[in-house]
């Protein structure tokens, strides 16, 4: 019997649903809201998948909503933990023929290139779907979650550390050139701290870190050690010889090192967090900077231990501010406006990293950041 890849297989029961109009079974599908789920208004009957193209991007075209993907697409729990089943090529159908919009993938057999003669799925010029095996490696890039160049120094890299930071790791003692202060991509350095009987070969450098406040309690919440860049120990000893490989910050003597992880799955479906009334606040913005925009990241005070996940999406606001009511002569407090949305991507106990994929106002420390 031949056997085919997970990717070929899932790819054939997708087409099947959509050639013969059957919903896919499901167990365990994402609960929806109580609201109707809002179409974007201009909102396509298909799209063909290009590379470049990201899950987030995608249900923009589709909703008002992007982070109620899960229930349009009607996941369940385990393909939202591993979602990953569209890959450039592949075509998005947008079915408008039941009581609740859904969306379907797969590909055409005959007809025009996308199969649709340029009409979706409303029972209209539907040339001829079937149901298709397609040879697929299983390493085929299939589209991210979000854009990975905005958040790529922040997936593999461990930035949260505990209060004594990074004192007790390795360090650069000197650069292997004599009189240079800081050190780029081809230099050498020579390292402390790494014993000759460890066998790690890749290292990330960070500065010694700096703590995570929380704006409302004044308390410490963490420690966030900032990522300089990388390199390869090419010689053991006390000390040792490191080749940097990746300069991100200026490198100097007294960087600590830390061993570099195991690449993390990003894989994640842009969904509400399961967790209802959560309140947090925006507690850091990388590189120090004090308002931000679209694609910059954040730090907030919630973390693991609040419900958060990766791909759990949370709308930003601004506290509404006190003023006095001439009339009344009272003081009043304005009501919270929304400013903004960001999608978390790496979690930790109190703190997780977000990326704002939505901005319509300047984004500051002390937001709140709230269920959407």
């Amino acid at each position: 019997m031949k056997k085919f890849s997970t990717r070929a297989l899932t790819t054939l029961s997708l087409s099947i649903a959509l050639a013969t109009g059957a919903v896919m079974p499901m167990t365990s599908v994402a609960q929806p809201r109580h609201d109707e789920i809002q179409l974007a208004a201009d909102a396509p009957d298909r799209h063909v998948v290009v590379k470049g193209d990201t899950l987030w991007g995608i249900a923009g075209l589709f909703l008002k909503e992007p982070w109620r993907w899960p229930e349009i697409w009607q996941l369940n729990k385990a393909e939202i933990r591993n979602p990953h089943l569209i890959y450039p090529g592949d075509i998005v159908y947008l079915d408008r023929s039941g009581a609740t919009p859904r969306l379907r993938l797969g590909r055409s057999v005959g007809g025009s290139a996308d199969g649709m003669n340029g009409r979706g799925l409303n029972g209209k010029g539907i040339s001829h779907l079937e149901p298709t095996v397609r040879a697929t490696q299983l390493d085929a890039a299939a589209i991210p979650s979000i854009s990975l160049s905005s958040i790529q120094a922040f997936i593999n890299r461990p930035l949260i550390v505990d209060e004594h930071g990074l004192q007790s790791s390795p360090y650069i003692v000197a650069p292997q050139q004599d009189g240079r202060v800081n050190v780029g991509n081809g230099d050498k350095v020579y390292v402390r701290g790494i014993g000759k009987d460890n066998p790690t070969r890749g290292w990330h450098i960070y500065r010694p870190a700096k703590p995570l406040v929380d704006p409302v309690t004044r308390k410490v919440l963490a420690y966030e050690a900032t990522y300089l860049g990388s390199g390869d120990l090419v010689r053991t000893g006390d000390p040792g010889t490191l080749a940097i490989t990746k300069v991100a910050e200026e490198i100097t003597d007294g960087d600590r090192l830390v061993p570099a992880e195991i690449d993390q799955d990003v894989n994640f479906v842009p969904r509400a967090p399961e967790v209802d009334n959560l309140d947090g606040r925006i507690v850091s913005i990388y590189h120090g900077v004090t308002m931000v925009g679209r694609n910059s990241v954040v730090a907030i005070n919630l973390g693991s231990k609040n419900g958060l996940a990766n791909g759990h999406v949370l709308k930003i606001e601004h506290a509404g501010r006190t003023v006095k009511d001439r009339v009344s002569k009272q003081m009043v407090r304005l009501p919270n406006e929304d400013v903004g949305q960001l999608l978390v991507f790496r979690t930790f106990g109190n703190i997780a990293y977000g990326l704002v994929v939505d901005a319509t106002a300047p984004i500051t420390v002390g937001d709140i950041v709230t269920n959407p």
